[in-house]
């Protein structure tokens, strides 16, 4: 995707000479809309980053926030949506490995893997395709790293269809003395890249990842799809955990969006200096490659390291240790980031090659090529509001629609491929409302809960974004702990188009506004828009990843113990708007009105999962009441319910959660002045949901259940 005419005017005047072809290629990637969020960046700022708590805010590879005196975690989130299209095994792969590698790169090691993954109907045979390469992507280089994949979500959507979205985010814990930044410290000291040989794959990635994807994205965008390799990543998590341990790292970024070039200067205009890159000196995978690609192949498993020049032996050492490549590439300057290459190829550790009178290719101020995009200025519609237009659908016809959609269905089939016990941390896993990480450094459990809801913010953009906040938030509160901090990954369509960019801008401020209203922090994330297809756009999808503490790691199961009373915390709801209901069964509805306040019905709800009387707890979202109370059916576990009608049976409201208790009196103390308690029914032994519906009575069995929800089956 070559420099508009706009773009080249300003960095010909900036340099008062055209660019070399080696310039434009950098400013082409690191000004694309991936890396540069030119579209989005004037609307970031209305997030709140800030906090007691927040160790390292937005603008490095990921967050870093204090857990307890001696501990904090690190934790970001990435998109890898193109990529998945054109090859879902390698995209999804490799956006895992990226995503660690984030994490690495401020001094932390990764202990859990967390996916949001949004694909096109599940009866569709392409979506399928797609859906079973990203999961096997995901598992297989997930597994083979040793970092546990304990949540996440799998939502199907007619927006996807031409357009997947692979969304993933990582933990990981670090001292906060031993934290690692991007920015280079001091000139002199030598950049130093450690991992595997660069080649060819991922030519031009930032710049695909930024643009619409057409029908022949699958054959002719291939090569900009990167290609993972698992048991280097874990040689590497291995490597980079010594280096810190012996104080060789004075700044790290690892090669991502752009390569080489752009994890380069980028370190160099984060510590405002500049660098001087041999490219001759890069270790190389494939013979004859030219200056181009050494700067912007996506290669994987690599990282960039300023060393004292003392030190450079003994990082080559452990690096051989772990038989890794090392290059001593460059060295950081006062200057600007200039590139040279002779053409020569680089030895087996990246030594020099023999050539001389090397070409200077890149000659530019960093801080120019890594921060001098400038912001779009695009018109915005808020998209229209739907009418309230609700089927007359037969009641067991819907529950079981409901009951029966993809969305909604048990995800077994996924979580198991996962390994999430690798790390012996993982206290509650994948299949409830959060999954707990046992951090027995500091005593605490450490909660994190992942998702998004695109039929919420199809409905309602903004509202269906704060819900999303809302709805998280509730998922960590069920099983007792505090919300902490939250990273964002904001997925859109082409913001050219005034509706669409409008529907983002409205989900972004409810995500901001929603967060506000929880007092979490959003510390990081990223933005991937252009997801566009044949299709059409994909809906404004903010996916959000939050995480919390407790104390101690156990927690409330979701299904009930089957000797107290069954309770709604929260209330009941009539509104449709953005509901399984609608989409399987038709109609429109206006979204829900949330709750006024989000913060104390989130209190609330984490000190009753606490309290010794609480036997089980599950949040109400996909599905309304009828999905939660199906799901908490679970071997002899059972339910006897009574619901006003249907609506209050098949409503999503967020902020609500079903409690099993066997004193209702002090919930019902926990949320006086902050929400109303509901008295549903009883828990059962007999492994049956009873409902009562207005007076019309449903019985379902645990194996009707199993029967009517199913396991998402890529191969069915």
């Amino acid at each position: 995707m070559p420099l508009s005419d706009a773009d080249r005017a300003l960095v010909v005047e900036e340099l008062d000479r055209e660019p070399t072809r080696e310039e434009a290629a950098l400013f082409e990637n690191l000004w694309s809309e991936h890396c540069a969020y030119r579209s989005s960046r004037p609307l970031l700022s209305a997030f709140e980053s800030d906090g007691e708590a927040v160790l390292v805010g937005p603008g490095d590879d990921a967050a870093v926030v204090r857990v307890a005196e001696d501990l904090a975690i690190a934790v970001g989130i990435e998109s890898h949506n193109h990529p998945s299209y054109v090859d879902p095994y390698d995209g999804a792969a490799t956006g895992v490995g990226g995503i660690v590698r984030d994490i690495m790169s401020m001094g932390a090691y990764p202990v859990a893997l967390a996916d949001c993954l949004y694909f096109g109907p599940f009866e569709d045979e392409y979506p399928r395709y797609l859906f079973e390469g990203v999961v096997e992507g995901i598992s297989d280089y997930g597994n083979a790293i040793g970092v546990p994949t304990v949540g996440g979500s799998v939502t199907f959507h007619e927006g996807y269809e031409g357009n997947p979205l692979v969304n993933v985010g990582c933990v990981g814990l670090v001292e906060p003395d031993r934290i690692v930044r991007a920015a280079v410290q001091e000139p002199g000291n030598r950049l130093v890249l450690v991992g595997n040989a660069t080649g060819r794959d991922g030519l031009g990635g930032a710049s695909f990842a930024s643009e619409d994807l057409d029908e022949d994205a699958e054959t002719e965008d291939r090569p900009a799809v990167q290609v993972g390799d698992p048991y280097a990543e874990k040689l590497l998590i291995e490597a980079n955990e010594q280096l810190l341990d012996e104080g060789l790292v004075r700044a790290a970024r690892d090669l991502g969006a752009a390569g080489l070039g752009g994890a380069t200067s980028e370190m160099a205009a984060q510590g405002g200096l500049g660098a001087r890159i041999d490219l001759d000196a890069v270790h190389q995978r494939e013979p004859g490659m030219n200056a181009l690609e050494i700067l912007l192949a996506e290669s994987q498993e690599r990282m960039c390291y300023e060393v004292r020049p003392a030190d450079v032996d003994r990082v080559r050492a452990v690096a051989d240790r772990f038989d890794l490549g090392c290059s001593v590439i460059g060295e950081v300057t006062e200057g600007r980031y200039v590139c040279t290459f002779s053409g020569s190829e680089g030895g087996a550790n990246g030594d020099p090659g023999e050539a001389s009178d090397p070409e200077t290719v890149v000659d530019v101020p960093a801080g120019f090529l890594a921060d001098g995009a400038p912001t779009n200025d695009l018109g915005a519609e808020s998209p229209p509001e739907p009418e309230t237009d609700r089927p007359e659908v037969a009641l067991r016809e819907a529950v079981e629609s409901v009951l029966g959609s993809p969305t909604t269905a048990s995800k077994e089939w996924v979580y198991r491929q996962y390994d999430h016990e690798v790390g012996v941390r993982t206290a509650v896993g994948p299949g409830d409302d959060a999954a707990i990480l046992a951090l027995r450094e500091a005593g605490l459990g450490l909660a994190l809960a992942a998702g998004g809801h695109p039929r919420w913010t199809d409905a309602n953009a903004y509202e269906g974004a704060r819900a999303v906040a809302l709805e998280v938030a509730t998922n960590l509160a069920a099983k007792g702990a505090t919300p902490l901090a939250a990273v964002d990954c904001l997925n859109g369509g082409n913001p050219e188009t005034p509706a669409v960019y409008g529907g983002f801008r409205d989900a972004v401020n409810g995500l901001a506004d929603g967060c506000a209203a929880l007092d979490v922090p959003v510390v990081g994330g990223n933005v991937s828009l252009y997801n566009d297809s044949a299709s059409g756009p994909v809906p404004p999808t903010p996916t959000l990843l939050m995480v919390g503490t407790r104390e101690g790691y156990d927690a409330p199961p979701a299904s009930p113990a089957g000797e107290g009373r069954i309770l709604l915390v929260g209330g009941h709801a009539t509104g449709l708007g953005g509901s399984e209901y609608l989409a399987q069964c038709g109609g429109s509805d206006r979204f829900p009105d949330l709750p006024a306040e989000f913060g104390p019905r989130i209190d609330a709800l984490a000190g009753v999962a606490d309290q010794d009387a609480t036997l089980a707890v599950h949040d109400v979202s996909h599905g309304g009441l009828a999905v939660t109370l199906a799901e908490m059916v679970t071997g002899d576990a059972g339910v006897r319910a009574s619901v006003p009608d249907k609506p209050s049976l098949l409503a999503e409201t967020p902020g609500r959660a079903v409690v099993e208790t066997t004193d209702p009196g002090a919930v019902r103390a926990a949320f006086e002045g902050v929400a109303p308690v509901t008295d549903l029914g009883t828990a059962t032994g007999d492994g049956v949901l009873s409902l009562d519906v207005g007076g019309e009575d449903l019985d379902y069995a645990v194996e009707e259940i199993r029967d009517l929800r199913g396991v998402i089956d890529a191969e069915m």
